[in-house]
């Protein structure tokens, strides 16, 4: 087999200057194969000499640097070769992985990812959702894109990871792809449950991210009040389509029923009791957490309305895609003459919020309509009114009456 072609050369990755110092890079070139890596060392660029590829002068500083720089080039080298005499083939990224211990016994995190979700697959349709598996699916690109921008690695070994990588990981996700604190819980918390896999099975020693904690900062949900909601209720809509979003978005402000839920919803899931009641009882898509609903009269006139369309599969609505009914609503907010524009989640904050917390409806009870598996998610979702605490207030005052008073 003819020789191949084979260079390590380093340089530095200025962009990224942290404290007056920047990353020391790697490249591995093998017949026209590269592949990049992270020599973990940071450097002050005035003591880098580029056309040397390594620190210059006799400082200890720059002893240090270069005596690193070195033992990487050394043992890369020794990969090099050994994969020559095995394999019949040879490029940078093996070489690269060989050196990093990438090895057939070695699990990388990746690869233990992918297993993951395969396994989760499986599960779909059962006790986990199709959105639910989504979600997972972009944790695994944010990460994969995290190591290819940072690391310039395909995969790593649980063995590479360092304390810093999960915040690292958190920071790129809040800088590089705009993600909110929210977000950025679900691609963090699902790093976690890897490293947490990789103890578990013996894979490696410690957790690296042990007694880390993402910090969430939930924003305030937007909900419609009393007034937006009534003038949503009553707008003309003249397109005809938009309307049917409109009264969808509607049943759902009276129900608490999310997107996935009220598209699936058939009238097979509408119960009448023996008082003659409507109720929906089902189970969210999301969670399968089983809900129950009392048909408020708004709710119930517009199961009547659209009962008599006879949908295909007996489904109550004639629901289009998230993002069409979100773009509809918009139509349907200026309409309305509403100052920000709702989406079909709002709808359920509003019934958590201005349909029934503040009018007075127990929180254990609307957790259980909203199909919550713990209070505290209700709890977020639902927030008091200024009109709630003013006629709790009003109520008091009524009730204390003089029964308190101030020596004159």
């Amino acid at each position: 087999m003819a020789r191949s072609t084979f260079k390590v050369l380093f340089y530095l990755k200025r962009r990224n200057e942290k404290n007056g110092k920047v990353p020391v890079m790697g490249r591995i070139t093998v017949n026209g194969t590269i592949s990049q890596f992270s020599c973990k060392l940071n450097v002050r660029p005035a003591l880098w000499d580029t056309e040397a590829n390594k620190a210059s002068g006799k400082s200890v500083e720059a002893q240090r640097i270069n005596e690193k720089l070195e033992n990487i080039k050394t043992n890369i080298g020794k990969q090099y070769q050994r994969i020559c005499d095995r394999d019949s083939y040879v490029t940078a990224e093996k070489v690269k992985n060989a050196w990093l211990g990438m090895g057939g016994e070695c699990k990388l995190l990746l690869q233990t990812f992918d297993e993951y979700l395969v396994a989760f697959e499986k599960r779909v349709g059962k006790d986990r959702s199709p959105s639910t598996l989504e979600n997972i699916q972009r944790a695994r690109k944010y990460l994969a894109e995290f190591l290819e921008e940072e690391y310039h690695l395909s995969d790593i070994p649980f063995g590479e990871l360092k304390g810093e990588f999960i915040e690292e990981f958190a920071v790129f996700l809040s800088n590089k792809r705009n993600l909110m604190s929210g977000t950025i819980e679900t691609p963090v918390g699902k790093l976690h449950r890897m490293t947490y896999t990789a103890v578990k099975n013996g894979w490696i020693a410690a957790d690296p991210f042990a007694g880390y904690k993402y910090k969430v900062v939930h924003r305030d949900r937007r909900f419609l009040t009393e007034t937006e909601l009534q003038a949503v209720m009553k707008v003309y809509v003249p397109n005809y389509k938009t309307a049917i979003v409109r009264d969808i978005f509607v049943f759902c402000c009276f129900t608490g029923m999310a997107y996935s839920d009220v598209k699936k919803l058939t009238h097979a899931d509408i119960h009448t009791d023996g008082n003659g009641e409507m109720w929906i009882i089902d189970n969210r898509a999301k969670t399968g957490t089983q809900f129950r609903v009392k048909l408020l009269p708004v709710a119930r006139q517009l199961v009547e309305r659209y009962s008599r369309l006879s949908l295909p599969g007996g489904v109550v609505f004639p629901v289009k895609d998230d993002n069409s009914m979100n773009m509809s609503l918009r139509h349907v907010a200026r309409h309305a003459g509403l100052s920000f524009y709702p989406t079909t989640h709002t709808a359920r904050h509003t019934f958590a919020t201005t349909v029934t917390l503040s009018q007075g409806v127990p929180l254990e009870t609307v957790s259980k309509m909203l199909g919550h598996k713990h209070i505290t998610t209700t709890q977020i979702y639902a927030k008091i009114t200024n009109d709630k605490i003013g006629r709790d207030m009003s109520a008091l005052e009524a009730k204390i009456g003089d029964k308190f008073s101030m020596a004159r």
